[in-house]
């Protein structure tokens, strides 16, 4: 992998499938009205959360898979194989961190495509549900994501066989979590997936770009009200706390995937030309015709799986680098 990115890969240049056609339509049509009009706070997030989980019940579960439940500190963390493999933790595991906004979702929102990930690699996936607000701080999330590191660590898994990757906030978490372990002293993971990540917790940064008014259905007011509950102390935001603004030399190599129209694009872009700048290698690839999170909203569409399989190759090639690096 090379030690640079080149500019962003627009992938689909022709446009997205007829499924894709219909996800866009929905979000534009009756998603993007709701998050404009209903307020996020404290007391409607919990609302939010119900009504999200009560529709991922409507969703046929994956089959093939092998689930396993570990609590660990007051939160529960989901280890799927596929049926009747045998991999242990120590051949390897992705550690995935949802999406939702720090605030709603959880593993069976995200089962899915955390099931299609550990097909596709063949390792073990943890789908963490880290606890969120309002009863607890983005801060607070993240330190779940690195006690769950911790574990696996402490479970015989090599850090050069792990790779870290979460949509949206968990985006957010992925990188979070990979510089808070470095800070730790404990050994960075072998890559870091961002899939529509939120890596710049300044909306205010974002108001000039152009998705903020293109994106199809994540309105930037939606975004200030989570980082205000989550991580403002009166009013003001630490800036430290957005991954974009870390040291980043010590991170691993990453790949960035977003919807070419969504606001997060903002995020990704800055994210690569920063890692860059340290020497990190990194590529970005935006999806035309797609919306935040397609791919882990419906795992299905043909985007999706492509997607899907271009992070399953990027976790072959950065474990398979790390244990060539650890052994030469």
């Amino acid at each position: 992998m090379s030690a640079t990115s080149d500019s962003p890969v627009v992938m689909n240049p022709n446009g997205p499938s007829a499924q894709a056609r219909v996800l866009l339509a929905t979000c534009q049509s009756v998603v993007r009205p709701v998050l404009r009009t209903l307020p996020i706070t404290r007391a409607t997030i919990p609302i939010g959360a119900v009504a999200i989980d009560g529709l991922a019940r409507l969703r046929p579960q994956p089959r093939g898979i092998d689930r396993e439940q570990v609590t660990l500190n007051g939160f529960q963390v989901e280890i799927l194989r596929p049926a009747g493999a045998s991999r242990a933790l120590r051949h390897g595991a992705v550690m995935y961190m949802h999406g939702g906004g720090f605030a709603v979702c959880g593993l069976r929102t995200h089962r899915p495509i955390a099931a299609s990930l550990a097909r596709r690699t063949g390792l073990p996936v943890l789908n963490v549900d880290y606890r969120q607000l309002p009863g607890r701080s983005i801060e607070q999330s993240i330190e779940d994501c690195l006690t769950t590191y911790r574990w696996l660590l402490r479970h015989g898994a090599d850090p050069a066989r792990i790779v870290f990757a979460g949509d949206s906030a968990g985006g957010y978490l992925t990188f979070a979590t990979a510089l808070r372990a470095i800070e730790s002293g404990l050994p960075a993971p072998a890559g870091l997936v961002g899939l529509s990540p939120l890596l710049d917790l300044d909306y205010a940064a974002k108001r000039a770009h152009v998705n903020a008014r293109r994106d199809p259905y994540i309105p930037l007011s939606a975004l200030a009200a989570v980082v205000r509950i989550g991580a403002e102390v009166d009013g003001h935001l630490d800036p430290t706390l957005s991954p974009v603004n870390a040291a980043l030399a010590a991170l691993p190599p990453a790949l960035l995937i977003a919807a070419e129209d969504e606001v997060l694009r903002y995020d990704c872009e800055l994210m690569s030309e920063r890692l860059t700048a340290a020497g990190v290698p990194n590529s970005v690839e935006l999806w035309r015709g797609q919306v935040h999170a397609f791919m882990s909203i419906f795992p299905n569409l043909p985007e999706a799986r492509a997607v899907l399989g271009r992070v399953a190759r990027f976790v072959r090639t950065c474990t398979e680098e790390a244990q060539a690096v650890r052994t030469a």
